[in-house]
């Protein structure tokens, strides 16, 4: 099994990926969404995850056990699969570094999974699929369909603002104003 990751710059581009892999039967139990929904004005709001994850989970019956997590220097985020439950730990729901050890775990480069760390804090979603090498072509197809982020273009950005890694015991990321 390998694993596949992208990130996408809104939560709804990663939850048409989902809705995507499924209709070419990815099986819940290989995908994983962690994200940050933004309401109209720009604004995150912890109290509206769990709403909005029980719209998708109820509605689309994407993903077991969606819910509401909090992760160290990115806040709380939306989040299901086997990823969510290695970044989320015991039971605490709260795990330094948590995202960027899941990540690894399941096998993305430990610079790639401080950059993802980076999307999620800075607003974005990431979406990761575990595939077989007959899967993945068309796992792949799908998630580079949806627009993700271009990665390298996306770190050569952070980096220029002073960026090095992912930092758990950073403030909130607010997005500077359009």
């Amino acid at each position: 099994m390998q694993t596949i990751t992208r990130s996408y710059d809104t939560y709804d581009q990663a939850e048409s990926v989902v809705r995507k892999l499924k209709d070419i039967g990815v099986v819940d139990s290989d995908i994983s969404f962690v994200g940050r929904r933004a309401d109209v004005d720009g604004e995150n709001h912890a109290g509206e995850g769990a709403g909005v994850g029980g719209l998708i989970g109820g509605a689309a019956g994407l993903l077991a056990g969606l819910g509401l997590i909090a992760i160290p220097g990115i806040g709380p985020v939306v989040a299901a699969g086997w990823l969510a439950a290695t970044a989320a730990g015991a039971a605490t729901g709260a795990v330094a570094g948590g995202l960027v050890g899941a990540l690894t775990k399941s096998g993305v480069d430990q610079q790639d999974a401080h950059y993802y760390a980076e999307a999620v804090r800075r607003g974005g979603s990431v979406v990761a699929v575990r595939a077989n090498e007959e899967q993945a072509p068309a796992i792949v197809a799908v998630m580079d369909g949806a627009t993700p982020i271009d990665a390298v273009d996306r770190r050569t950005t952070y980096e220029r603002e002073g960026w090095t890694q992912f930092d758990p015991e950073a403030p909130p990321y607010v997005r500077p104003p359009i």
